[in-house]
């Protein structure tokens, strides 16, 4: 027998027509659920018609079992992103067929219930994305470090009847969590012995979920590459270090800035690599027992060379080798004795502006991202499943065991408290202790002796860019540098791609010279591409010529930073090699590109930059949006035939709908969400948030561009709402570097210069049969790997759309729709090609 319609719980007296169905629907309507059988009403797949709007898409299956109800929590310091992570579990609870439940102040809200547990509704987290620290507030509760207050907060999770919790919070409060979740039995127990609940009451919930998110601006949690927050943070700090080496350079200053850390040195030492600075203090890694003579030699050195600013980072926790704090105080002392450098020194603190503002791009990414996963979590888990907390590493988003990461945190303290500084080092995920190793390697460039290669073992290598500029190529080409001086190399600039090497190499200046490392210092922070980008490939420059010219400047290995273009050139110079012998040397590609369309990686320099200025233009034209209220905006992203910005750029704003490549757009596409938009519209109940964004990238169609599909929506609104189209254009390519962008550039740039130096000088016959003498260096999962190019050629890249043949993002699409409340609509149809297209135009084959 077909379910009922909905239409029967708002017309309950047409059971001349329906009577059994209709009657049970309107009990289920009308009647306190406890005073109905719990176990058959979820059969008839029936909603409460409060919670029905055009926006909340149905539950994706029916459970034979009473909903289940998830509560979330945010707990501890707040953090960019816990928003997000709030809006992604609401919106994935209710998309699975749960009810959503929020828990206002933390554990104090659980420990005094009331109106601080309360049921959300599609609509309650409306906007919440774009909004900083969390909106459901978080407080400490001393009352649930005492068992009573743990036995308080089972009871009101029982009248609410929540089954599963999903905390957002750090490692105090994760264990909080998991010891609840210990003793939840025994409270059960004691709750049914008070005479609280009947033991048949309680029956039902004798099985408790949780599942932990990680929350925190100081990237403090052992097992995951970056909790929520942390790069929201870090972009606060560098913007700051930024403004403040303006005015260090112009007076010729040194600065101490003061940043968050009690226990972990991340966002010191991350900030330290992504602005450049002269030195960092962190809890972790104290500097040997000399550290006031190694400082003051690395400025003096820096002074020396001629740089006008002095930029020390410190983490609030930093100690000596002896576990003496050092303190900003003590280091500008140092700076300004004037006995020693003699330096005009500042302290500037930047506290709790660090935690303030909107999530990043990244960070709302993260966030949606793990609410999903923290949601799937909790209706997979089993009552043997162990408390689990969301993490991420590299790219991939993956469950590890919660007090497994909580204990090794804990042991980073206790290996600090008793001076194991190794051992707190080993802790840190590899990517810490990497990144240490790159920040001592650019500070400290011909200052360390010992890192000198032997004479023949030093190399010439060629740093070209190649494609369009993108956020990070920059601080790519620092780094190489600063490694390749560090050991003894010879860097050398090929200004302006390809096309500047073969008819610029000649002029004065020419476009081949080396790099002057006073200049090269300060770019660790600047977009676009001092030594200039080209598309221009080597076949189009003419390859006789490039080969010639690397004959000519005896390069003995090529560092190439860019997109597409760039593993274009490089395979073409690849497969040249059997033509002209020059061209048998190491040559590895760093990818950097906003499109993410290069294929042997999953992420491309720049493409973070590009989100963060994407999201903020969206956020101000939703602002717009939002204060008209009925206004739809259509935004057209770049990104070439690759809708990795779009997707991410949904993900990242709550878009609406979001139309790429891939996927294509079409006729009956549009019409459903035409459908959609009025609906929406038709049922605003008055909030504020009431505009809508859809992202379109520039290549989904070749007919359906934004302004057109903003025309068609204002046509078919018939007056009921209002759109728009925005093109953002190059800006997405343009502003400062992304802190991501930074320290990844640092880390992948380094790496690539080890891979080269591999390979050392005059090796043209082992290059020409060894495959990995020409590789892409990338982010696969959970690995930072190289690949040959041949296979990177042949088995991964879609050559006609210029993209990878898979790419991990693209189920993402399909959250962006979910969370965007989306409807199910019909995609477009593949388009024919090649000879089936022409015998179907003909008539003489089927279509």
């Amino acid at each position: 027998m077909p379910l009922p319609n909905t239409r029967f719980l708002l017309r309950p007296f047409s059971i001349v027509i329906y009577p059994f169905w209709t009657l049970l629907a309107f009990l289920y309507r009308h009647f306190p659920l406890h005073l109905l059988s719990s176990t058959r009403l979820p059969l008839l797949g029936l909603r409460n018609t409060a919670d029905i709007d055009p926006e909340t898409p149905a539950p994706t299956s029916i459970n034979m079992s009473a909903k289940k109800k998830i509560a979330i929590m945010t707990s501890g310091g707040d953090s960019p992103g816990m928003n997000g992570v709030v809006r992604a579990c609401v919106r994935m609870a209710i998309h699975m067929g749960c009810d959503a439940y929020c828990i206002y102040e933390g554990y104090e809200g659980l420990v005094r219930g009331g109106d601080l547990i309360r049921k959300m509704s599609w609509y309650d987290v409306r906007g919440w994305l774009s909004e900083g620290g969390t909106l459901i507030g978080t407080a400490r509760c001393m009352a649930f470090f005492e068992r009573a207050g743990r036995l308080a907060a089972a009871k009101n999770m029982i009248l609410h009847g929540i089954d599963a919790l999903i905390i957002c919070g750090g490692d105090g409060s994760l264990t909080g969590a998991d010891r609840f979740r210990e003793e939840w039995p025994s409270l059960l127990d004691e709750l049914a012995a008070n005479g609280e609940f009947t033991t048949q009451e309680l029956q039902p919930f004798r099985h408790l979920n949780i599942v932990g998110l990680v929350g925190s601006i100081d990237n403090d949690l052992s097992g995951t590459d970056a909790t929520i927050g942390c790069y929201s943070a870090l972009a606060r700090i560098c913007y700051a270090v930024d403004l403040i080496e303006a005015t260090a350079s112009s007076h010729s200053r040194a600065f101490v800035v003061e940043v968050m850390g009690r226990h972990c040195g991340w966002l010191a030492l991350m900030a330290g690599v992504a602005t450049g600075a002269d030195f960092v203090f962190i809890p972790e890694k104290p500097r040997e027992d000399n550290w006031r003579e190694e400082m003051c030699s690395i400025v003096e050195h820096h002074r020396k060379i001629g740089k006008r600013k002095t930029i020390v980072i410190i983490a609030e926790g930093a100690l000596d080798r002896e576990g003496n704090k050092i303190t900003p105080e003590m280091v500008k002392d140092l700076l300004a004795d004037k006995d020693g450098l003699g330096l005009d020194t500042r302290i500037t603190t930047l506290g709790h502006v660090q935690r303030g503002g909107t999530a990043v791009a990244y960070d709302r990414m993260l966030a949606t991202l793990q609410g999903v996963e923290a949601v799937k979590a909790v209706l997979e888990a089993t009552p043997d499943t162990k408390t689990c907390v969301i993490a991420i590493t590299e790219n991939k988003i993956v469950r590890k065991p919660l007090m497994e990461a909580v204990q090794d945190t804990k042991k980073v303290a206790k290996a600090i408290e008793r001076q194991d500084f190794d051992e707190a080092m080993n802790l840190r995920d590899a990517e810490f202790s990497e990144q240490y190793k790159s920040f001592m390697m650019t500070t400290a460039v011909q200052v360390d002796k010992e890192l000198l290669l032997p004479e023949k073992e030093r190399m010439r290598i060629g740093f070209i860019n190649v494609g369009a500029p993108a956020g990070g190529m920059n601080a790519a080409v620092r780094a190489g540098v600063a490694y390749c001086l560090s050991r003894g190399h010879e860097p050398m600039a090929i200004y302006n791609g390809f096309a500047g090497f073969a008819r610029h190499h000649a002029d004065n200046p020419g476009a081949v010279r080396p790099f002057h490392w006073l200049e090269v210092d300060g770019w660790a922070s600047k977009g676009g591409s001092e030594i200039g980008t080209n598309r221009e490939l080597p076949s189009e420059s003419g390859m006789e010529t490039i080969a010639n010219l690397i004959e000519q400047y005896k390069f003995d290995a090529l560092f190439i930073v860019g997109g597409f273009e760039a593993f274009h050139a490089v395979s073409q110079l690849r497969k040249a090699r059997d033509q002209y012998p020059s061209l048998c040397i190491p040559m590895t590609l760093l990818p950097a590109t906003i499109s993410n369309n290069v294929p042997g990686t999953e992420y491309s320099l720049g493409s973070d930059t590009c989100l963060n200025e994407l999201v903020e233009y969206c956020d101000k034209i939703k602002q717009s949006a939002s204060a008209t209220r009925r206004r739809v905006f259509v935004i057209e992203t770049q990104g070439g035939r690759s809708g990795y910005v779009a997707t991410l750029g949904g993900l990242g704003v709550g878009a609406s709908a979001v139309y790429t490549p891939e996927e294509g757009v079409g006729l009956e596409m549009l019409a459903a969400d035409v459908r959609h938009l009025k609906s929406v519209f038709a049922h605003d109940q008055g909030q504020s948030r009431a505009g809508r964004l859809i992202l379109i990238n520039e290549k989904a169609s070749k007919v359906y561009n934004a302004k057109l599909i903003a025309d068609i929506l204002r046509e078919e609104s018939h007056g009921r709402f209002e759109a728009r189209e925005g093109i953002p254009g190059h800006m997405q390519q343009g502003g400062v570097p992304s802190p991501m962008d930074r320290c990844r550039a640092v880390r992948l740039a380094i790496r690539c210069i080890q891979h080269l130096e591999q390979f050392g000088r005059n090796v043209h016959n082992r290059v020409k049969v060894d495959p990995m003498s020409t590789t892409v260096i990338g982010i696969k999962g959970a690995s930072v790997v190289f690949t040959p190019v041949k296979q990177v050629e042949e088995e991964e890249t879609d050559w006609p759309n210029r993209r990878p043949k898979a790419a991990y993002w693209l189920g993402m699409k399909e959250i962006v729709d979910i969370l965007g409340g989306r409807p199910k609509y019909e995609h477009p149809e593949a388009d024919l090609t090649g000879i089936k297209a022409k015998d179907v135009k003909r008539g003489i084959a089927p279509p």
